[in-house]
């Protein structure tokens, strides 16, 4: 794919001014720049939107010699659009949308020419599955996109975008806003990248489950501050955030309830919550183990509570395939943690211990047990939290248990939230300390001290003891 991705962009540039502008001897003027400025970044609704980007992929294709089969009806930005597009189609578009994204937020010259395209496999795979009809017979681990000869019309990719990644289309403004800002050096940078695209490379910073490609999908679904937050984990920056971000990590924490409580107490803010898990594979009825990963985003940090709570929040398919599963309106059963009473009571029926989302208490949706060692996914017949959907590769009616490889949980309220945290940690270790200071003077008398109380019991257990009140 290198050769033909980089062809495309090198006519980007080219054909984003033949679509939206109109140069005169070389040169744009001040109307003509005005009148494309609103056709690329005026408000458009979504469908005009997706127009808009998926006439841009068209244009930059046929300059590049890239067959795909697009038409468009008329000129105006709510045509209809005719065709299909192929798996490979849909990773170049995606790819491109990449590229525009990572350029609009690398802030010098050498992070651009380090660009890099991350795992977006999970995207394709859940356009095609949406999209197309697909046997039973279709390897979710081991599928080859370029051999994939499937046709996706272009109204069922539009409504897969629609409801899977609607954020995709600022990608198009984010990018034409920055190459406003640096028009200073534009010919430099644009000569420089010319020439260093060729080198594209697959990459991975580290072997976090939030790696560039799923923080990016998972960024797609929604626009607000929280999608900031976890595009740290995919572009250069300098400030840290990345690390500040991650509140926990079984495989470094320690795994177990008590271990997560102890570094997500204290985080009121929204919380991305990763669950990779390992189940046998039945696709070819042999013992080999497949990995498949689901996510959890909630609006709020956690409690300690034996019912439902939250305000809102979304399910996430991670891997194999990529979903998103956002609630329904009809419950709010949204988040259940619970861990072990401090006190010694008595519970006749005692509420299971762990962490839920969805569906009832005993009959949750997803359920991470107290050792975090198993998961347990249910039917979304069972939940009216969350929208219906699949979360585990091959769900059926069943549900569900897999052993649990590995757990992260990620803050999304900036280094605010991070500042309260530990401002509410240091609080409660200077607790502790006090607690556990014990005061010699009560136990200096010898009648007062608990070996003595001992002592006269057995020396004569029937003697009447005197309470003090």
């Amino acid at each position: 794919m290198s050769d033909s991705f980089s062809a495309l962009l090198d006519h980007l540039g080219s054909s984003m001014v033949d679509l939206y502008f109109i140069p005169e001897k070389e040169d744009v003027s001040w109307v003509n720049f005005v009148k494309g400025y609103v056709k690329c970044c005026g408000r458009l609704s979504a469908s005009m939107s997706f127009n808009r980007l998926l006439r841009l992929f068209a244009v930059t294709a046929r300059k590049a010699g890239l067959p795909l089969k697009l038409e468009f009806e008329s000129d105006e930005a709510d045509c209809k659009i005719n065709g299909f597009l192929k798996p490979a189609d849909v990773l170049m578009l995606l790819c491109m949308c990449w590229t525009m994204s990572w350029d609009s937020r690398a802030k010098s010259l050498k992070e651009q020419q380090n660009l890099y395209l991350p795992d977006l496999g999970h995207l394709v795979l859940s356009a095609v599955l949406s999209c197309a009809e697909v046997g039973s017979d279709l390897n979710l681990w081991e599928w080859d996109i370029s051999g994939l000869e499937i046709e996706l019309p272009i109204g069922n990719f539009l409504t897969w975008a629609f409801t899977t990644v609607p954020a995709i289309t600022d990608c198009f403004i984010q990018f034409f806003h920055a190459r406003l800002e640096n028009c200073s050096t534009v010919k430099e940078k644009s000569e420089s990248l010319k020439s260093t695209l060729g080198q594209t490379l697959t990459k991975t910073y580290d072997d976090c489950l939030l790696d560039c490609g799923r923080a990016w999908a998972v960024s797609l679904t929604f626009t607000s501050t929280m999608s900031e937050e976890i595009l740290k984990s995919c572009f250069p920056s300098d400030d840290g955030g990345r690390d500040e971000n991650l509140l926990y990590r079984s495989s470094l924490h320690g795994r177990g309830l008590n271990r997560f409580w102890s570094n997500i107490e204290g985080y009121h803010a929204p919380l991305f919550i990763l669950v990779s898990a390992s189940s046998a594979d039945i696709h070819e009825n042999s013992t080999t183990e497949r990995k498949w990963m689901i996510g959890v985003l909630i609006h709020q940090g956690l409690e300690s509570k034996d019912v439902f709570y939250g305000s809102s929040g979304n399910l996430y398919a991670i891997s194999p395939v990529f979903h998103v599963f956002p609630p329904t309106g009809k419950e709010k059963n949204f988040v259940y943690s619970h861990l072990h009473p401090t006190g010694r009571v008595y519970e006749p029926h005692p509420k299971p211990v762990g962490i839920a989302f969805g569906g009832t208490i005993g009959n949750e949706r997803i359920f991470i047990d107290e050792d975090f060692d198993r998961v347990v996914v249910r039917h979304h017949a069972i939940d009216k939290t969350y929208k219906p959907g699949s979360l585990a590769p091959n769900q059926g009616f069943l549900p569900v248990e897999s052993r649990i490889s590995e757990v992260e949980v990620w803050g999304l309220g900036g280094r605010r939230a991070r500042e309260v945290q530990n401002s509410y940690k240091k609080r409660e270790e200077l607790f502790t300390e006090q607690r556990r200071k014990v005061d010699l003077k009560t136990f200096a008398n010898w009648e007062d001290s608990p070996e003595k109380m001992m002592m006269d019991m057995m020396s004569d257990p029937n003697s009447v003891q005197r309470e003090d009140r």
